[in-house]
This record gives C-alpha cells, structure tokens and sequence, in this order.
C-alpha cells in the first residue's frame, strides 16, 4: 500500500474542513504566520497576514456559500499544487471557474504560503465587488 504525502492528506483536510465551514479544521493545516494571496480588484483580494486574517477571509467567503471541488493534487518537498473548481451557491451573480493554488511548507508541516490563481479573475471582481462593500469612510480607513 502506497503512503500518502502528509502535504497532500494536509491538504485533503483543509478542503474538508472547508466543506462544512470548519474554521478550526482549517486553521489546524495552517502556521501562524501564514501568507495567503487573493488575487484581483476586489474588497477580498490581497495578502491575508497570520492565520486570524486567512480566516477572517474565509469566514466572508462562506456567506457567498463558496464550494470547492478538487480534481488535481500533486506535491514536492516543499510545494502543494491543487487544481480545483471553485463556485459560488449565494449571492448576486456567480463564480464559477478553475482555480490553482500554490501551497507552501514550512519545515514543521504546516502551510506557511498560498497563491491564489484564478481562471476568470474578472468573474471574481464582479461577484466580489456585487455582492460585498466596503465599509464607509472613515471608517474603512481606521
């Protein structure tokens, strides 16, 4: 029987954690001081700093009734690379589109790094910015 890379079953339990909106499941893959990078023109997008803001934006995520299917994992030393189809079930209009993610490893096991790379980021800016505002000024700027 073959054994299964701890990054990619790493992974496996992150995404299922993800499916029932487990924040402490995900957070369990996750360092502290994890970067993770949302990209696009959008009120989401940007690095997420530390683990409490990675869930913050998850958290948001979960309102717009976000889904993930996995349908590539593959691994190195120190990379996760998932492909994935990534959608919305809430919400004005829809994402709907391929997804890959870069995940980096620190040297104690955990997810440390994450690039976000859409496939129709342009889809995303217009759900986001649809279904999303900023607060208001100056509130937005404290």
């Amino acid at each position: 029987m073959v054994q299964q890379d701890p990054k990619i079953k790493a992974i496996g339990e992150f995404f299922e954690a993800y499916a029932r909106y487990d924040l402490d499941g995900m957070k369990a893959v996750l360092a502290e001081d994890i970067a993770w990078t949302i990209p696009g023109h959008h009120a989401l997008s940007g690095t997420k700093h530390g683990v409490d803001e990675v869930v913050a934006f998850f958290d948001q995520l979960a309102k717009a009734g976000m889904k993930a299917e996995t349908f590539f994992l593959e691994a190195n030393e120190e990379y996760v690379v998932d492909i994935h189809r990534g959608y919305s079930t809430e919400g004005e209009g829809k994402v709907d589109t391929t997804w890959a993610l870069v995940w980096h490893f620190d040297p104690d096991g955990k997810v440390d790094r994450v690039l976000n790379l859409s496939g129709d980021q342009h889809q995303m800016d217009d759900y986001i910015w649809r279904n999303y505002t900023l607060a208001p000024l100056p509130t937005r700027l404290a």
